[in-house]
């Protein structure tokens, strides 16, 4: 016999010898008249409980099978939980003894029913109930013609991923107004999911709350955003005139005002924003983001305002490729008539310089582009044919002269009235030194540093040629930002000896004064005075590891706001509070209360999963294989278990808290006894599997655990027995704790959607509220949509929101169904929703 759960998870097949007799019949895919499976090899038919009728399957029987007849019965007994099936009947008490019989004599009859001894059919002690003794009384046997009649398409074999066909016996079916007929329970269709070219088969429960294809009454509103793009960005934190930080995450612009403790976010973009820069006004604001995959999120460049957030402008649509690695305004003022006659904030913007603006394609010829923005035209464009340009920047004093700089790249550009440019290399290839950063002293000589952590100065002759003035080694290794002070103060920062220091530059840049930032917090990213035009010495300085502090060269420099350095994959809800604890691949775990960072400690392993005990002790699984134990209130570790090799994706208690389940890379799942209120833990076994585990939930009893492969199989393992469920189908009447498994009858309606975008959509995480009235999901494209629970048709409505230029790593609803967290996987960003009426 072969027969295997979905994915052939933990329990095998027959020796190889024999040939496979009992495959399960997909209603959908099998049929008997196909020209692949020939009607004498093998057929399918309908195999009944005797002592259950409620329990029976369609199945494959190969009839050309070496095994015995007694061992295929035996076989198909546990299919239908008979121990030791020794006869098979047909609806009229005959009894089948051989397969020649289900060849020739019994050839026209598709039911047949499995028993132990002798067939009691007429008679047979099936339960029953007082509420329906017509039904057991006047047809014990329901006829084959009364069941549902599925057509048959198409013969081939199950695949072993799809689980089998089987319904729940009575016992373990919810009746809440009473007993059900076996027709009442085969009434409700399965659901068919395709998912990366293969069809899974979902069985609905017998009782569930009905589906409502409408929009839930609530919709997502960004609360806030926790951290700050410093790992791969450059030159992104500044200070508006109002005081707030303006900074981004994703595809987020926020705007951080500490002394209301509040935010405010600019959400126009739908992708990652890659650049930015300040308008001279400190009014507008233009960010370019990258191209997505469908024609709603091209390249292009916005520009904003920063005190109403409307979007003013959009430019680049169709010209720029896949991305905008630079953006700057001009500084210089250059005003027309024309311009003039436009609205007060835009003239009024024009009186401090910036009507032009530059653009730089990151695509493979890195286009250089300049546009006079407020009219969105183009005034000319160069292919720079250079790659790993990082940066560009108009010259102060003339809006004609624009400096690129990158990866052994130093030019000036000249761009000409007729809208062609004219190029001088300063830093060519084969140079290895990566120019990092551009500034320019009050007379316009231009200062660089590099990746070497060199500053040059370059100045100009009398003829128009550039000469190095200066040049003097100003940290160990590469230079991560400048940034000139109105007193003609330069400001340097390390991006791997993390320091900052001062040089004058009235005195030949001569050293003032240095300071060294802390090692937990990073590298310096990027530098801006906390009030510009005022020489007080503060600053606030951008990291490596997306922090950002505030302090002095005189003073300790302070934290004020957090994110995860590296990837974020780890998120868990508190059960019973509005608490949640991160974990990343930064090594540290932290604790939050909605925007308010509690503690963060930094482990010795990269954690990518969580789980609150129901008692407040926190659980973290590690890359290699490690739990971790956190006292909640402190932040302590109090235990660290090796429980495999292989990374634990996914975590959780169970209800009571007295057992814990950890799925992991290597398809196992591994059960700990859990005692002393979570923080004594004492191994049961584990139950082998083989493919990969993402996602894992417990049932309310704590009976058995769900969980979802890397290839979106759904697999149940029984937690009492320590073995898979080898009746998935019967298992879909059991009674979840939670529902962060992205596949089942019950979410089926986030895959395949017909209102989506784009299709072969990948659902990555999802979580359900405690109230059982919302599905909050999120895909691989960054998108986060709010269903109504259950989500069963592929029509289901939905609000939507799109953040995120990746995958949106995980998703969870906080205790009173009132906020939502996400967390952004790749891009380490962290975000706040608020559930809010429609």
């Amino acid at each position: 016999m072969w027969y295997a759960s979905p994915g052939n998870q933990g329990w095998g097949s027959k020796p190889a010898s024999r040939k496979p007799s009992i495959m399960e019949a997909d209603l959908g895919t099998l049929s008997t008249t196909s020209g692949s499976i020939k009607r004498s090899a093998g057929r399918v038919i309908r195999i009944i409980n005797n002592l259950d009728h409620s329990v029976q399957c369609r199945v494959l029987l190969n009839l050309r099978t070496s095994q015995p007849f007694e061992e295929v019965l035996e076989d198909l007994g546990q299919v239908l939980k008979i121990n030791g099936a020794k006869k098979m009947y047909t609806g009229t008490g005959q009894e089948v003894r051989s397969f020649s019989q289900l060849r020739n004599e019994f050839a026209d009859v598709d039911t047949f029913y499995l028993a132990t001894g002798t067939a009691l059919i007429a008679g047979s002690p099936i339960r029953r109930s007082r509420s329906r003794p017509s039904v057991v009384a006047a047809a014990p046997i329901l006829p084959t013609d009364e069941l549902p009649k599925v057509p048959l398409r198409g013969a081939r074999p199950r695949s072993k991923s799809r689980p089998r066909i089987l319904y729940a016996p009575e016992s373990e079916i919810l009746r809440p107004n009473g007993e059900y007929t076996m027709l009442d329970i085969m009434k409700e269709e399965p659901t068919k999911v395709t998912i990366r070219g293969l069809r899974r088969t979902f069985y609905p429960p017998v009782h569930h709350a009905p589906a409502d294809n409408s929009p839930p009454d609530k919709k997502l509103q960004l609360q806030w955003v926790h951290g700050y793009r410093g790992i791969d960005a450059r030159r992104n934190l500044w200070v508006l005139p109002s005081g707030e930080l303006l900074y981004y995450v994703a595809a987020v612009a926020v705007l951080f005002d500490r002394d209301e403790d509040a935010q405010r976010h600019y959400t126009g973009h739908t992708e990652d924003i890659m650049c930015m820069d300040v308008h001279p006004s400190r009014e507008l604001v233009a960010s370019g983001q990258k191209a997505g995959r469908d024609r709603k999120s091209q390249a292009h460049v916005r520009i904003w305002s920063t005190e109403s957030l409307q979007t003013l402008y959009v430019f680049g649509m169709g010209e720029l490729d896949s991305g905008v690695t630079a953006v700057a305004f001009s500084q210089l003022v250059n005003l027309s008539p024309g311009l003039l006659m436009m609205g007060k904030l835009i003239s009024d913007s024009l009186q401090n310089g910036g009507s032009y603006i530059l653009a730089v394609d990151s695509g493979r010829e890195s286009i250089l582009s300049v546009w006079q923005w407020q009219w969105g035209h183009l005034l000319g464009k160069v292919a720079t044919l250079q790659e790993g340009l990082s940066g560009a920047a108009f010259h102060p004093l003339d809006d004609n002269l624009i400096i690129t700089h990158g990866r052994g790249h130093l030019a000036f550009w000249h761009r000409r009235k007729d809208g062609f440019f004219e190029r001088t290399d300063i830093v060519k290839q084969p140079s290895r030194s990566h120019v990092t950063s551009v500034q320019f002293e009050p007379d316009g000589d231009v200062i660089t540093a590099d990746s070497d952590g060199f500053i040059t100065i370059y100045s100009v002759d009398s003829d128009g040629a550039y000469f190095v003035r200066t040049e003097f080694e100003a940290h160990n290794k590469g230079i991560g930002c400048l940034i000139m002070l109105g007193e003609g103060t330069l400001l340097s920062g390390g991006e791997k000896d993390r320091k900052i220091a001062a040089w004058d530059s009235l005195q030949n840049y001569k050293k003032i004064a240095d300071t060294k930032l802390p090692e937990a917090a990073g590298g310096v990213r990027t530098i801006y005075p906390q009030r510009p035009g005022r020489n007080d010495g503060n600053i606030y300085v951008g990291t490596t590891r997306n922090n950002i502090l505030e302090g002095s060269l005189q003073r300790r420099f302070t934290q004020v706001v957090f994110g995860h350095g590296r990837q974020l994959w780890g998120l868990a809800a508190h059960p019973d509070d509005e608490l949640y604890a991160t974990a990343g691949h930064d090594k540290h775990v932290a604790l939050w209360r909605k925007n308010k960072l509690i503690w963060t400690i930094q482990t010795g392993y990269e954690c990518v999963a969580l789980a609150f005990h129901p008692f407040g002790t926190l659980a973290a699984g590690s890359t290699e294989g490690h739990l971790l134990v956190i006292n909640c209130e402190n932040g302590a570790v109090m235990l660290t278990l090796r429980v495999c090799g292989s990374p634990l994706n996914c975590v959780a208690y169970n209800q009571v808290g007295d057992m814990i389940a950890m799925g992991s890379q290597n398809g196992s799942i591994y059960l700990f006894r859990v005692s002393r209120d979570g923080f004594s833990y004492k191994k049961v076994n584990k139950i082998r599997g083989s493919q990969p585990l993402t996602h894992l939930d417990w049932s309310m009893d704590g009976n058995f655990v769900q969980t979802v492969t890397i290839d979106f199989d759904l697999l149940f393992w029984d937690a009492k027995s320590l073995s898979p469920e080898r009746s998935p189908i019967a298992m879909k009447d059991v009674k979840w704790l939670t529902n962060n498994c992205t596949v089942g009858f019950l979410v089926a309606g986030q895959w395949s959607n017909r209102y989506y975008s784009t299709t072969n959509t990948i659902v990555a995480t999802c979580s359900r509220s405690a109230a059982h009235d919302m599905l909050a999901s999120g895909d691989a494209e960054g998108y986060l949509r709010l269903f109504r629970y259950p989500c069963i048709s592929p029509r289901g409505e939905f609000h939507e929101s799109k953040v995120y230029s990746g995958m949106l790593a995980c998703v969870r609803f906080l205790c009173g169904d009132h906020t939502l967290i996400t967390v952004g996987g790749t891009d380490a960003s962290l975000m706040v929703w608020d559930i809010v009426e429609e």
